[in-house]
C-alpha cells in the first residue's frame, strides 16, 4: 500500500512533474517552490491573501516535456493568521485521489487530468484579464512566441492606427505588450501613448501593467495622467483607480506614495473603485502611518458606505505585518468621529 502524500507540491513532484506557482491574488507573479511549500505545512502565512483565501495557479507538465502543460486555479481558506487551513487542503487532495489515484502520471498519461478537478469546490476561473496576463507569463516562461494579438496591440499603442481605434484590442495583446515594457522601444512607446489613450484602453494597461515592475518614466507618465484627470470635474473615478494599479509595482517608490497621496488627499478618494485599488494593489503603501490615516478616513466615508468598510478591513487585517499598524490606527484617539463610528460598527457585527 502506498504511503499517504500530504501536500500538493510532494504529490505532484512525487512523479517527476515539474511545477510552477503564481499567485491569483493581488498581483499574477511567481512563487517560490519552498515558500509555497511552507505554507502547505502551514510554516508561512499566504504572502498575498485576498477575501481571506489564497487564489494561486499550478503550472505543471511532466519532466520529459512530451505533453503540453497543465493548469490548475485554486483557492484555499486561511485562518486567521493567513495560514492555510489544512483541513481545506486535505479535502482537497482527498477529492483528487478519489478521481486519479496515486499516480499522476498514469493519470497524465490517460488524458485523466482534464477531468480530475471536475466538481472540486476548491477551483475558480480567473477573470479575463488576470488570465491573459497568466498566459502572457506562461508563455514566456516556456519561451513561446507572443499571440496573434501583440502585433495589433503594438500597432495600437504606437499610434499608428488612431487612439479612438481600440475597439477590437485583444486583452491578450494588452498583456503581452505590459510583460515587454521594460524593453526599451516598448518602454518609450508606452511612455508617448499613456497622455493620449481613452478611458478604456489606459484601464486594460493599467490591470495589466498592475504585475509589471515599471520604470520610473512610466510611472512619471502614469502619474502626469493622474494629474490630469484629477484636475477635471467630474474626476473619473475608474481612470484614477486604474492609475493607482498602473504604478502598483513601480521601482520608485516616491513617484508611487506620490500618486498615492495626491489621490487620497482628492475628494474623489471616497470611490469604492479608488480605495479597492489602493488596498488590493497598493496595500503596502498602508505601512506609512499618514498614508494609513488617510485612507482609512476616507474609507470611513467612502460612497458604498459601511458594508464597504468592513470588506476592505476584513481584507486588509488578513495580509502579513498590515495587521498591526492598522489596529493601531483604529485606536488612534486623534480619530474622526466618522471613523470611530465605522469601526464601532465593524466591531459590532463581529462580536455579534
Amino acid at each position: 500500500m502506498n504511503r499517504p502524500i500530504g501536500t500538493i507540491t510532494v504529490f505532484l513532484e512525487s512523479t517527476g512533474t515539474q511545477m510552477r506557482i503564481f499567485d491569483m491574488g493581488r498581483r499574477i507573479g511567481k512563487i517560490s517552490r519552498d515558500s509555497f511549500l511552507k505554507f502547505e505545512k502551514t510554516e508561512l502565512a499566504y504572502p498575498y491573501p485576498v477575501q481571506q483565501q489564497a487564489w494561486f495557479a499550478l503550472l505543471f507538465q511532466d519532466s520529459k516535456q512530451h505533453r503540453e502543460p497543465t493548469v490548475w486555479f485554486l483557492r484555499f481558506p486561511l485562518d486567521e493568521q493567513g495560514k492555510l487551513l489544512q483541513a481545506a487542503r486535505d479535502d482537497f487532495m482527498h477529492r483528487l485521489l478519489e478521481r486519479v489515484g496515486e499516480n499522476l502520471q498514469a493519470a497524465q498519461e490517460g488524458s485523466q487530468l482534464d477531468t480530475a478537478l471536475k466538481d472540486n469546490p476548491y477551483t475558480y476561473k480567473p477573470r479575463d484579464e488576470h488570465m491573459a496576463v497568466f498566459h502572457a507569463k506562461a508563455a514566456q516562461l516556456f519561451k513561446q512566441p507572443p499571440s496573434k494579438y501583440f502585433e495589433h496591440a503594438r500597432d495600437y499603442f504606437s499610434g499608428k492606427l488612431g487612439w479612438d481605434q481600440w475597439g477590437f484590442l485583444g486583452y491578450q495583446g494588452v498583456a503581452e505588450i505590459a510583460l515587454c515594457q521594460s524593453q526599451k522601444e516598448i518602454n518609450k512607446m508606452l511612455v508617448t501613448a499613456i497622455p493620449h489613450l481613452p478611458a478604456k484602453p489606459l484601464e486594460a494597461l493599467c490591470r495589466c501593467l498592475e504585475n509589471e515592475t515599471i520604470n520610473l518614466a512610466i510611472n512619471q507618465a502614469l502619474l502626469d495622467r493622474l494629474d490630469r484627470i484629477l484636475s477635471e470635474t467630474p474626476t473619473d473615478t475608474q481612470q484614477v483607480a486604474a492609475c493607482i494599479r498602473g504604478v502598483a509595482c513601480s521601482q520608485s517608490q516616491q513617484l508611487k506614495k506620490a500618486s498615492v497621496e495626491r489621490v487620497l488627499e482628492h475628494p474623489c478618494a471616497t470611490s469604492p473603485d479608488i480605495l479597492a485599488a489602493i488596498s488590493g494593489r497598493c496595500w503596502e503603501m498602508l505601512l506609512d502611518d499618514r498614508i494609513r490615516r488617510l485612507y482609512l478616513e476616507r474609507l470611513a466615508v467612502n460612497d458604498q458606505g459601511q458594508l464597504f468598510f468592513d470588506q476592505c478591513m476584513s481584507d486588509l487585517l488578513f495580509i502579513p505585518g498590515l495587521r498591526a499598524p492598522l489596529l493601531s490606527s483604529i485606536r488612534d484617539p486623534e480619530r474622526s468621529e466618522e471613523l470611530s463610528n465605522a469601526i464601532g460598527a465593524l466591531f459590532q457585527r463581529l462580536n455579534g
